[in-house]
């Protein structure tokens, strides 16, 4: 597998965590000290809205602070116009994403009505932003040392 493929994998995983809220599939992806910091891009200006410091706290985080998914909900974490560099063992990533709220229709218990046909729910953009990962090369395998999240949106706390 070539370099670049390898590390945008990294990214591929790093969404399929975030969507499944698994803290051990997502700390396996840091190095030990990685950091992850959150933005909010106020009209070009960086504020600052929260830092994960080392590999257990980023998979505690995903598990603990990231909201649960409601009854039949689920989230995709799409991620759009990879910019991969690589340079001997270090690499980086900038990636546009959009993360969907999506939320399955409760069958009735006399089933679907008269002529409804397709898939029954509803999907919900609720962020956006950018991925900035610095990668890099550990006994062959490619782990996050840092990741810049900058939202595009306020958020609330």
């Amino acid at each position: 597998m070539s370099d670049e493929l390898a590390v945008q994998q990294v990214i591929a995983h790093y969404v399929r965590a975030h969507d499944r809220r698994d803290g051990a599939a997502m700390g396996a992806l840091y190095t030990p000290q990685a950091r992850v910091t959150i933005f909010y891009n106020n009209a070009g200006e960086l504020e600052p809205l929260g830092e994960l410091v080392g590999r257990d706290a980023i998979a505690n985080g995903v598990v603990n602070l990231m909201k649960p998914h409601p009854p039949r909900g689920w989230s995709h974490n799409a991620t759009d116009g990879l910019l991969v560099e690589i340079d001997g063992d270090r690499a980086t990533v900038d990636a546009q994403f959009m993360v969907f709220n999506i939320v399955g229709a409760e069958k009735p218990d006399t089933g679907w009505p008269r002529g409804v046909s397709g898939a029954q729910g509803t999907i919900t953009p609720i962020e956006s932003g950018y991925y900035r990962q610095s990668l890099v090369r550990v006994d062959g395998a490619w782990l996050i040392e840092a990741l810049r999240i900058i939202h595009n949106l306020p958020f609330a706390f």
